[in-house]
């Protein structure tokens, strides 16, 4: 078996996010790689790590709940009529080669396999780090997955089958215990974010020992938001709210940035939404 890899991003003098392909992870896990531990720049972990609720969540990652019938995502698999059922159906992404690789950017190739080992879906990513302020920092993800035979690739999600609400699937974020407040920026909502539409979602918390910290999520596309508050704390742009078509020879292209923040949402992130706005003006 391949050896695990691991690439460490770095911002501000230190390491902010420990990137990992790991394929001895099981395989009901859809073993891929992902974010863990993301740090702010004081220090604070602000992912979690497969949990014992949903031991498929993987810190940040990139996952589909399903594509041409093979589970990208981890777990179960809705079944229209028949609720969420363990299938032996789970693929997942290997790594073909870095294309680069410094302190503050990766750029991944990725096969993605069912488990016959058939690459059906082959993907380019970007990760890229940056410091907004002296106490936040930004996490760029650009990905574009294209067929590998070049038919179409058909993704879908339990939302797509009948279970309400549940469109999960995309740049999937896991957040430790420690929840404070969901919210727009911008809008009070009362926490209820989950399917808007919002430019930003927001999420602030505090780690066991005290320390506060604020995750500020921006997507590209106006894809609708996957919120958890109550069970559990994760947020993605839902690429797969609805079911969706990859037309044969066609690619699906989405960007996302992470604002990522020591303490509770104040002037200091202010600044940092500034900047961003500025840099998309």
């Amino acid at each position: 078996m391949p050896k695990a890899q691991a690439h460490e991003l770095r911002c501000a003098g230190r390491v902010v996010a420990r990137y990992v392909w790991d394929p001895r992870l099981p395989a009901t896990v859809s073993p891929r790689p992902y974010l863990h531990p993301v740090t702010t720049l004081g220090g604070t972990t602000v992912t979690g790590f497969m949990p014992d609720d949903h031991v498929h969540h993987l810190g940040a990652s990139i996952a589909l709940p399903i594509v041409n019938d093979v589970n990208f995502w981890g777990g179960s698999t809705y079944v229209t009529g028949h609720g969420s059922i363990r299938l032996d159906n789970h693929g997942r992404q290997d790594h073909h080669r870095w294309l680069h690789r410094d302190d503050d950017r990766a750029e991944h190739e990725l096969h993605w396999a069912g488990r016959d080992g058939v690459t059906l879906v082959r993907e380019r990513r970007a990760l890229t780090v940056r410091q907004l302020t002296h106490d936040a920092w930004m996490l760029r993800v650009n990905f574009t997955l294209t067929s590998a035979d070049g038919t179409a690739l058909e993704i879908d999600s339990p939302a797509a089958r009948g279970r309400e609400g549940a469109g999960y699937g995309g740049f999937f974020w896991r957040a430790p215990a420690g929840l404070d407040r969901v919210h727009a920026y911008g809008r009070d909502t009362n926490g209820d974010v989950h399917g808007s539409r919002d430019p930003w979602v927001v999420l602030s918390g505090h780690h066991l020992g005290g320390a506060q910290w604020t995750l500020i999520f921006l997507a590209d596309e106006k894809d609708p938001w996957f919120v958890r508050s109550a069970d559990y704390a994760g947020v993605c742009s839902a690429i797969a709210w609805k079911r969706l078509t990859v037309a044969p020879g066609g690619t699906l292209t989405r960007g996302l940035s992470v604002i990522i923040a020591d303490g509770p949402p104040s002037d200091l992130t202010d600044a940092a939404l500034a900047a961003i706005r500025e840099e998309r003006a």
